[in-house]
């Protein structure tokens, strides 16, 4: 186990405690509590592996403070998605030394991911409400937002400074840059919120067009739904008897068998349906226009090559920031990572500047 691993057992524990800290709920902060003993032992048990001395086990790691800080202005509920991707790191990074090891593999190799859920699951004081919210945190929240900002930004800033070095290459004027890149920024977010807002839209009609389906044949055919959810409940290998006894009296009741047939048969997560679609569209135009706008606004002050360099060095700055935040869920290195990020944006925008240069040498 190398010590990059230890690392990230050790961020794995600090980051749990912060949820334990910052839980309402007692028995979920305990779960939480637990977590973070159980990183620790981690932790403790790799570092006498590779004969490290135990006393000087490392703090937090930078990363690892960065996420507690960004749970505090946003909120923590976002920290327990990093975790569970920090998990499936942890089970990845296990299972490819062991196939370069020639080892046999191990059940607790990729255990580790559901530990949490496990010990949610068989604490008696956790509450269903609390199982679910816990639930639908994992599932819907992790650090998907904070992804999604990244991401939107990343594609506003790659797209508009390619644009803007493009045009800036075929024309020394500066109206005609700042023209096109107001352009390019409005037409790239109005399409990414479009795009957004009729995937949500689209997403949200299927369901409930399949919701209605299904109570439509369940008013029309209940005796075929009740088999239905029998073959369902066979098929996760509860007792044939069992299973018919269980539909029966599930189907007595239409609203309650509509709600079971939608999450078993369909696997729609009603929760998933809220969503709202404007919200969506107004949040991925609002990203795309912050990277967007970075490469612009030197051509409001300035033109020529002060404009352009000044841009470069803006937009260079603002992808190095943007590489070295994916750091944050994939815990590389920030300047592999940000450094990457500034090579492919550089090299994009120089080919469209390249190719502006020769149609407008070609033009006059």
């Amino acid at each position: 186990m190398n010590f990059k691993n230890i690392q990230t057992e050790i961020d794995a524990s600090f980051l749990y405690k912060v949820l334990s800290e910052n839980e309402d709920d007692p028995n979920v902060a305990e779960v939480f509590r637990k977590m973070s003993e159980i990183e620790q032992s981690h932790a403790l048990a790799f570092m006498k592996k590779g004969n490290f001395d135990i006393s000087l086990m490392p703090p937090p790691s930078g990363r690892a403070r960065i996420l507690k800080t960004i749970g505090k202005i946003f909120g923590y509920n976002y920290l327990l998605g990093v975790l569970l991707d920090t998990e499936k790191s942890i089970s990845s990074s296990i299972i490819s030394a062991r196939k370069k090891g020639s080892s046999a593999p191990s059940l607790s190799d990729t255990a580790h991911v559901s530990i949490l859920t496990n010990i949610l699951n068989t604490t008696p004081k956790v509450s269903g409400a609390s199982r679910a919210r816990f639930e639908k945190r994992h599932r819907s929240v992790g650090g998907n937002a904070l992804r999604a900002a990244v991401l939107g930004g990343n594609d506003g800033l790659v797209s508009n400074f390619s644009l803007v070095m493009g045009i800036a290459g075929a024309t020394s004027g500066q109206q005609g840059v700042l023209l096109a890149g107001l352009a390019g920024l409005l037409a790239g977010a109005l399409s990414m919120a479009l795009g957004e807002w009729i995937s949500v839209k689209s997403s949200q009609e299927l369901s409930e067009n399949q919701m209605q389906l299904e109570m439509d044949e369940l008013e029309s055919n209940p005796e075929g739904e009740e088999l239905e959810l029998a073959l369902i409940y066979q098929s996760k290998g509860i007792p044939e008897e069992q299973a018919l006894r269980m539909a029966k009296e599930i189907i007595s009741d239409k609203d309650h068998a509509h709600a079971i047939l939608v999450k078993e048969e369909l696997g729609i997560n009603v929760d998933d349906m809220k969503g709202s679609a404007i919200e969506a569209a107004i949040t991925s135009f609002m990203l795309f226009a912050v990277g967007a706008i970075i490469p612009v606004i030197p051509f409001f002050f300035t033109s020529g090559m002060k404009a352009i360099l000044i841009s470069t060095i803006s937009s260079a700055l603002g992808l190095f920031l943007i590489g070295s935040s994916i750091t944050l869920f994939t815990g590389k290195s920030v300047w592999y990572s940000g450094f990457r990020q500034v090579i492919f944006g550089l090299a994009a925008a120089a080919i469209t500047f390249g190719i502006g240069r020769l149609i407008g040498v070609s033009v006059s």
